[in-house]
């Protein structure tokens, strides 16, 4: 009997998603600085924009409640939406050294 919880499985399939997506933007552009790195971003964005739509697609059921968050185009736009924010603001390079100060005296 495993004392691993579900949770904790579900965090190290997110967590190994993610790496691999890492690995695999560095191996397309090389080194990370290559001129391509933002269209490498890109397409990586799409793809992945792609497979969550896809992941969220409802059952059919119109009284399903697990579906209900995703049971039309615009419900599941707003959710992808408050996730890339939640994401965007958690990452580690939203803020950086050479951010253009909102304020000048």
């Amino acid at each position: 009997m495993s004392d691993i919880t579900e949770s904790e499985v579900t965090e190290e399939t997110y967590n190994n998603a993610a790496q691999k997506l890492i690995d695999l933007a560095n191996t397309l552009s090389a080194d990370g600085h290559s001129p391509d790195v933002h269209e490498v971003a890109d397409g990586l964005l799409a793809g992945v924009i792609h497979f969550w739509l896809y992941s969220r697609q409802p059952c059919g059921d119109a009284f399903c409640e697990s579906c209900a968050p995703f049971s039309d185009a615009e419900s599941r736009l707003a959710v992808l939406r408050e996730l890339v924010d939640e994401l965007g603001r958690d990452s580690e390079y939203f803020h950086s050294a050479t951010d253009t100060p909102a304020g000048h005296a």
